[in-house]
């Protein structure tokens, strides 16, 4: 079989390994991909946003299967364009994907369905917006309505703050907005909960916990993520009921009754509280760096999964996991999330001891001449599987401070919630 990966982040490297382990794969393409993928599937140059090229290449070379990794083409609707070309595609339609694209969508649908979320207001202007704010109790939580690489929603502590918030999504730092939305300040702990369903069945896959605050102590901009651990020190089997009840099941039934078959990952990014979930934010793909965090785990073949997902079959496969501990910290370019500089050689990667639970997976680099260039913001994720955290923990921050690349920075922080 040939598979093609849409992406050119750490996730799409993390998915283009798992697939590579199934002894069915004959061929794996990357589109664009980055210097990690290089070394294992065949990066493509294609502008994942130019549809029509994606197609004509897909078709050219009898690609079986299409998976798409980030939230753009979802939104904007290369699942349904492929599909009208008899292309088989892992990924949800551009109608299901407004659970990503429009915050408001989701939030309607959470009304309708009482489905456990902060109280919100949702706002066309500047005025009105900060006529809202000027009312409310800080800290407030401000939302651009439209997918930003998960930088577009701002904890405002103080009014000065929410203007600067209003201020700067109107103004398109995320694009053009139409609308912000406003969201009371839900107190608990953050979980990323991640299920896989082809429209009839639905299997979890996973859990973890991101830290997307750029500095330690979640202090700082919000980030891509820094970041994340898997599983959940929250998770228990009263609350996984909780959340399959009360929210993921609500969500798609709301979807079915407005004709819409939710196909693909649904991550449910949610605030925990005395054992309770309250829905945060969907996402309709898999988490970065969460993906990363969780793939690793996987026993089963990740390609006859997503086979069976999309011929509507994953009732007849069983997904396995290993009994790892597992924990992601991301190396950043300096100046990240905001100005940093491209093309900085990253020296003595290849001295450092790699297996199966000692991973590197790629985001924003290139690999020229043999040698590795940070090309974005999140450049490297280093990812160790073990019996504990702390054993995670270690091998981590030892191979960070191996690699000693003095143009980046990492948080030294990740999963200080969790002891073992």
């Amino acid at each position: 079989m040939k598979i093609a990966v849409i992406g050119s982040g750490g996730r799409e490297h993390s998915i283009c390994s798992a697939l590579k382990k199934s002894e069915n794969l004959n061929e794996l393409y990357c589109i664009p991909g980055n210097g990690g993928t290089s070394e294992i599937a065949k990066n493509i140059k294609i502008d994942i946003n130019d549809f029509q090229q994606l197609k004509n290449f897909i078709l050219d070379n009898k690609i079986d299967l299409v998976v798409i990794g980030p939230e753009k083409p979802l939104v904007d609707g290369l699942t349904d364009y492929l599909e009208k070309f008899d292309i088989k595609v892992f990924g949800p339609n551009k109608q299901a994907s407004q659970l990503e694209g429009s915050k408001i969508f989701t939030k309607k649908i959470c009304e309708k369905e009482n489905i456990p979320t902060a109280k919100f207001g949702v706002f066309e202007n500047k005025k009105d917006s900060i006529s809202y704010i000027k009312k409310s109790k800080f800290p407030i939580v401000i939302k651009a309505d439209n997918i930003a690489a998960g930088k577009g929603v701002y904890i405002s502590n103080n009014l000065n703050e929410g203007i600067d918030a209003i201020n700067e999504i109107f103004d398109g730092k995320f694009g053009a907005a139409n609308n912000v939305l406003i969201e009371e300040f839900l107190e608990g702990e953050e979980m990323s909960f991640f299920i896989i369903t082809d429209g009839v069945t639905i299997k979890e896959f996973g859990t973890a916990q991101d830290h997307k605050r750029v500095s330690e102590g979640d202090k700082g901009k919000n980030t891509g993520g820094m970041g994340c651990y898997s599983p959940s020190r929250l998770m228990n089997d009263d609350l996984k009921n909780k959340i399959l009840n009360q929210i993921i099941n609500p969500t798609l039934k709301a979807l079915s009754e407005k004709g819409v078959t939710y196909s693909g990952f649904l991550y449910a990014g949610l605030m925990i509280k005395d054992n309770n979930p309250y829905l945060v934010e969907y996402n309709v793909r898999m988490g970065d760096p969460e993906c990363q965090t969780i793939l690793p785990n996987l026993k089963s073949d990740l390609a006859e999964i997503f086979f069976a997902n999309v011929n509507k079959k994953l009732k007849e496969i069983k997904i396995e996991w290993k009994d790892k501990k597992s924990l992601c910290v991301v190396l950043c370019s300096n100046g990240y999330p905001d100005e940093y500089k491209k093309n900085i050689e990253i020296k003595n990667l290849e001295k450092l001891k790699l297996d199966n639970n000692n991973i590197i997976f790629h985001a924003g680099t290139k690999i020229e001449n043999y040698k590795t260039y940070a090309t974005g913001g999140r450049v490297l994720n280093f990812v160790s599987l073990g019996d504990n955290f702390n054993m995670t923990k270690k091998d981590i921050y030892s191979r960070l401070e191996s690699l000693n690349w003095e143009h980046g920075f990492y948080r030294k922080d990740i999963g200080h919630k969790i002891q073992d």
